[in-house]
Parts: structure tokens; sequence; C-alpha cells
């Protein structure tokens, strides 16, 4: 196809309302899919964007890296897929690719940056936009396969909540044997909880209140604890061997440290605007560990979502039209959503 224009939902400007417009998408290449959008999530991460709260954005900025849909044309040179295939595209559509990292399979970290699926700038510099639209076209190498057993709508937060949380549980070997806390449930949250619960793990919820103790129980939790009772850093000090934080705000870490077993760890996802401050010493009396992570690469994001279609582990969505993505912006940041909102692509 040629360069053309496909309907889709941007922010015009920092902290604007998103509105429906047009954007253009490349011609499709040797090596790209030109992917029919079915679903987009909406991810707290669109919402800092969106609104320049990690930095300055390029706009117009069509948010969404959470993007499930069908390969409906295939570059001549492509291998991996045909049309009709289900697909997802993650938090990012290139990479340096020649890096050590790329060569590994750990994109995510590219050592010259990767380009993120949208608020970035292409090869050609381009602006990239996102999944709040009717159609993408993207390199093969960093599309992703859907197994059948995912449903499309509960798969599309999987390319972000679900291996923002997957990475990190992998890496510090959530599984039997091993007590898990996650912190916060919400869009990443509940998926945290979902997956160290099939890693095996003995899964603990940490929320403000216990406000969502039944869903958190439902979901796979084997615990729920309020952190606005006080009572709860003494019980719990020197339980957990693993604490995975997914809020966006800032946290009081030398509290939640004490948590920690010797040689545990606690690992942020959630990526607050504002600086934290921290007691070196909170880390340095249990040789602890304060650690993030960020999403991951495009095989281990393959092998989430073959492990989410293996174990039923879609997430819990609330299904919205396009035209009422600026409610839900309100809604997410008031925490009024269980547990992910995703767009219906087919009403942009």
């Amino acid at each position: 196809m040629s360069v053309t224009q496909v309907s889709a939902y941007a922010a015009p400007a920092a902290k604007a309302p998103l509105e429906r417009t047009t954007v253009p998408r490349r011609p499709v290449g040797e090596h790209d899919v030109l992917i029919e959008i079915k679903y987009a999530g909406i991810c707290h991460s669109d919402i800092h964007q969106a609104r320049d709260g990690w930095g300055e954005g390029i706009f117009p900025m069509v948010p969404g890296h959470e993007i499930a849909g069908v390969v409906i044309e295939a570059g001549a040179g492509v291998t991996k897929y045909a049309v009709g295939d289900r697909v997802g595209v993650g938090c990012f559509v290139d990479s340096c690719r020649t890096c050590e990292y790329c060569l590994r399979g750990q994109e995510q970290y590219c050592a010259k940056g990767m380009t993120a699926t949208y608020n970035a700038l292409d090869k050609d510099g381009e602006p990239t936009y996102g999944g709040y639209s009717t159609h993408v076209v993207v390199d093969e190498n960093y599309t992703v396969r859907i197994p059948d057993g995912l449903a499309l709508d509960v798969a599309a937060p999987l390319l972000c909540a679900g291996i923002t949380l997957y990475s990190p549980l992998k890496h510090w070997e959530a599984g039997p044997g091993k007590k898990v806390a996650i912190v916060g449930l919400g869009g990443l949250g509940h998926m945290g909880v979902k997956i160290a619960a099939a890693l095996g793990a003995e899964v603990t919820v940490l929320s403000q209140s216990l406000r969502k103790q039944e869903d958190g129980l439902r979901l796979g939790a084997s615990h729920y604890h309020a952190t606005n009772d006080e009572t709860t850093f003494e019980k719990l000090a020197g339980t957990f061997d693993l604490i995975v934080s997914a809020v966006s705000a800032p946290l009081p870490l030398d509290a939640y440290l004490g948590l920690l077993k010797v040689d545990g760890a606690f690992v942020n996802v959630g990526a607050p605007e504002e600086p934290v401050s921290l007691n070196l010493f909170s880390v340095i009396g249990g040789r602890k560990t304060l650690a993030g992570s960020s999403i991951g690469g495009i095989p281990e994001t393959q092998e989430m979502l073959d492990f989410c279609a293996e174990h039923g582990l879609g997430a819990e969505i609330e299904l919205i039209d396009a035209a009422q993505v600026n409610e839900a912006y309100e809604r997410v940041l008031s925490s009024d959503v269980r547990y992910r909102f995703v767009i219906d692509a087919s009403t942009i």
C-alpha cells in the first residue's frame, strides 16, 4: 500500500483532551506487516506521556502500546506471519539490532535506545503513532503472535502490563517456595498477581486499603494487606523474597525494604513522576536489592503470551468505545477501573 491516512485518537498538545483525527502510516516494506488493530489497551504511561509527565512529548501524540490485531498485508520478505494471523505489538517497534542487548533478545535495553511505539522518532525521523488507531505498520521482527487460546481483547493489555510483570517475576525467579508481594492491585498489579500465582509463588497483595481484597484473592493471591494500616509493616517485617511495586506514586521505600528477607529484592515497574528518597542502611543491613525492570524483549514477550495462553491468564478489562478515552483517563487517575480499559478499535 502507499502511505495513507488512518483514523486515530490523538492528543493535539500536552494535557489537551484526545480527539479524533487522522495520521499517516508508512508503506508496507519488504519485512513489514500491516495490522488491522482490533483492540488497544490504555496504560497509565499513556497518560503520563500525553500530559508531559515524563518530559516533553511529541505532538500530536497517538498513545497506545498494547495492540492486538490481525495481519491484513505482508511484505514480500515476511516469513513469520501471513494474512489472517493474530498478532500483537508492545512498547517498541524497532531497535538498533546490533548491540549486545538486541542480539540476545533484550531489545528493551538497546544500547542506542529502542524506538517506542509512540512518542518517538523512527529511523526516518518521522514520529511514531500508537495503537489508538485503526491500522499500524510494523516490522515483523517487532511483532508477536497471539496464541489462539487468548481472546484479542484480553490479550491486548498483556503487551505491556503482562510483560512488565512477567519479566521481573521470571528474572528474580518467582516460583514454588518463594514469597512474593505485589504492591498495588491495578492495571499492572493484577497481572502480577495472576502470573506470580501461576508460576507457583505464594502471593501477597499490598494495597492502600482492603477495598479490592476479594478481587486479589480471586486472582490468585493467598494474602492481602492494607498499607494504610501501620501495623502491616510490623507484622510482615522480613517476610518476602521478592516485592514488585506496580504503583506510579512515590513510596516510603525504607518501610517497604523492611518487608524483605535477607537477599530479598524490591523491584520497581511503576514509574512515579516525582523523585523518591532512600536511607541506604535499608539495603545495606540485609544485603537487599533495590531494582527496576522495563518490559521485556521480543522473545520474552512471546514466551509470556504463550505462558498466559497455557494458564488462561487474560487481563481483567472494561471494553470502551474510542469516544470514551478522555473519561477513561480520568477514571484511571482515580483508580476507577478493574483493571484495564481496552479500546474497541472498530469505534475509532
